[in-house]
């Protein structure tokens, strides 16, 4: 049985029997393995979803906010050792003078977050209390942790941390003048042709765009129905989360960073190596690096890197594997176990080689 026909089976069991609705692209710069669209963009008009169809990639966006702060320090305007809360002139708040952009692009700050998930807080939480509608600029999101305590002094450690990438955008916003989302588009989207990637507002209408779906459960944690997760995080994408795209347009990303097209060779280099160890993953040691989660053998080499996304009605992947040039993406607008779903599809990747011999 031959790995397209495997890797089939694979999302249609997901599609049929675990809630996959969304798209799974999974290529080599040559030779497309898999392509398929399950489910529905709008459950309640039963538009179904396409390669076409334009997806929420959560905290994948981190991986754009990355690559524009790269871009701006090989122009010179900052360094990986630039000091943020100087940069930004932020005042009294209790983020160290001590951290830098290269602590806040490897998750080492240590600066508390808006919503901790290291600590099972909840992100759709934070907007029991305020409307989530009035958060729609960069800035309006530092009330939200600007005084939280930080888990630990800046290098001492390694947390997932979102509110770091808010900091970014707003660097991003400073030195070039432009809003967040405007940058992104006019320098990263728009040079690269991803064409059918931006930020789409959820009250906004747009084509070809996937609504987000979260399981409402009763007493005992039993799927009943579904929900639109309109009020589960802020309408518009942000520099922590929330760019769409289609899996066609991350495939041309994370192409571009390894052909070199888009930063400095030593920016490139110092993009796709891993920083500092993070956690073990058993298989593999998951190392940090400047947005990409790197998964290393115990050879010391890494065997692919990846950014992930999660979010009320939103589930997504995107990784590369060097050795055998593969990308797999996977993008969800309904709750689903992505992650179990792609190391599936993982160990398919690596008998690759034994199959191309």
């Amino acid at each position: 049985m031959t790995i397209k026909i495997q890797l089939q089976a694979i999302f249609s069991a997901y599609h049929t029997h675990h809630d996959f609705s969304g798209v799974a692209l999974v290529q080599t710069e040559t030779d497309v393995l898999h392509a398929g669209a399950y489910g529905y963009a709008s459950r309640p008009w039963r538009i179904a979803n396409t390669l076409h169809t334009r997806f929420d990639t959560a905290s994948i966006t981190k991986l754009f906010t990355t690559v524009a702060i790269l871009q701006l320090i090989d122009r010179g305007a900052l360094s990986l050792q630039t000091g943020v809360v100087e940069f930004l002139g932020l005042t009294d708040t209790t983020i160290s003078r001590q951290v830098t952009v290269y602590h806040l692009l490897t998750h080492t700050s240590g600066i508390g977050d808006d919503a901790d998930e290291e600590a099972g807080e909840s992100y759709e939480s934070l907007w029991q209390t305020k409307p989530s509608y009035t958060v729609r600029q960069t800035r309006d999101f530092l009330p939200q942790f600007l005084h939280k305590p930080p888990n630990f002094a800046p290098g001492n450690g390694c947390r997932y941390n979102n509110a770091g990438f808010i900091l970014l955008g707003l660097m991003i916003e400073q030195i070039s003048g432009l809003s967040y989302r405007d940058y992104i588009c006019r320098h990263l989207f728009e040079p690269r042709g991803m064409q059918h990637s931006g930020f789409m507002s959820m009250d906004g209408v747009f084509h070809d765009v996937a609504e987000g779906y979260t399981h409402v459960t009763d007493a005992v944690g039993a799927s009943q129905t579904w929900r639109k997760n309109i009020y589960a995080y802020p309408p518009i994408g942000s520099p922590d989360g929330g760019a769409y795209a289609t899996a066609g347009d991350l495939d041309l990303f994370i192409r571009s960073l390894y052909r070199g097209d888009v930063l400095s060779a030593d920016l490139t280099q110092a993009l796709l190596t891993p920083k500092v160890a993070y956690r073990d993953r058993g298989r593999y040691q998951e190392q940090m690096g400047f947005g990409f989660h790197f998964f290393v053998d115990d050879q010391d080499q890494v065997v692919f890197l990846k950014k992930d996304g999660d979010n009320p009605g939103v589930s997504c992947i995107l990784s590369y594997y060097p050795a055998q040039d593969v990308t797999l993406v996977v993008l969800a607008n309904q709750d689903c176990d992505v992650w179990h779903l792609s190391w599936e599809v993982h160990d398919l990747i690596l008998a690759l080689d034994a199959e191309r011999r």
